[in-house]
């Protein structure tokens, strides 16, 4: 994890958009382009053509795809790219967000307001459930990258201050907070709480986790998936869980 670096890939990036007028007009959303230009300066190795698909990045040793949402659509681009080298997911969350509003008859931004809402790394787990099957394969590994970010919105919105159902414009990163690297069932641990009895069921993962029921049960049936916790009998109607492994943080 290099703070310095992300922090310089955010000044490249943003410096290219001209003026604040021009969030979200572009093709490619900031933080994908911060994330490219963070983890792989060399932009010879950005938007490569590997096999039938292009990369967001390919070293020539190692394929790289930023991915916000929407992990199903990573299918046929895995089952192409995992036959030429190991594929790094990576997974940008916030941590703390700050929201502006744009008014879209002035252009006018308002100053940033903080969102009680943080990020959780947990978020990935309904993700990486839709691509299950490629999870035991030994050349894929996911990066979470926790940052702060602004999140500009448009005042468009149907309530009677327009926010309610606004649209999106762009997120602007402003610092890199962690990293979190899931290689192999031992590297999983990193995503089950410290905080965990040895044996646990999923509302018991809900509660260390902070995340809602259906989320923790996702998470746990990828866990069980992938070999980083065991079903050793059950409580009532649910399973009781015993975690394996250690941590591996960055």
């Amino acid at each position: 994890m290099d703070k310095q670096l992300f922090l310089q890939a955010c000044n490249e990036v943003i410096s290219q958009q001209p003026g604040l007028n021009g969030i979200g007009t572009l093709g490619e959303k900031t933080v994908h382009s911060v994330l490219k230009c963070y983890l792989s300066p060399e932009h010879l190795n950005h938007e490569v053509r590997v096999g039938g698909f292009v990369a967001d990045i390919c070293t020539g040793k190692e394929i790289i795809e930023i991915q916000t949402r929407s992990f199903d659509r990573l299918r046929r681009k895995l089952s192409s790219f995992l036959t030429f080298a190991p594929v790094t997911v990576v997974y940008p969350i916030h941590s703390t967000k700050w929201i502006r509003w744009i008014n879209p008859q002035t252009g006018e931004i308002s100053p940033p307001r903080k969102s009680p809402k943080g990020g959780s790394p947990y978020s990935i787990f309904p993700e990486l459930y839709k691509i299950k099957n490629y999870l035991p394969d030994p050349n894929l590994s996911f990066k979470i990258i926790m940052m702060d970010l602004e999140e500009y919105r448009i005042l468009d919105g149907w309530s009677q201050d327009k926010k309610k159902g606004s649209t999106k414009s762009d997120r602007i990163p402003t610092g890199l907070v962690k990293e979190i690297i899931i290689g192999g069932k031992e590297g999983y641990a990193c995503l089950i709480p410290d905080t965990l009895e040895a044996e646990f069921t999923a509302k018991d993962y809900k509660l260390a986790s902070g995340i809602p029921l259906k989320v923790a049960q996702t998470a746990l049936h990828v866990l069980h998936y992938v070999g980083a916790v065991e079903r050793i009998g059950k409580k009532g109607n649910s399973f009781i869980y015993r975690k394996i492994g250690g941590n591996n943080h960055e």
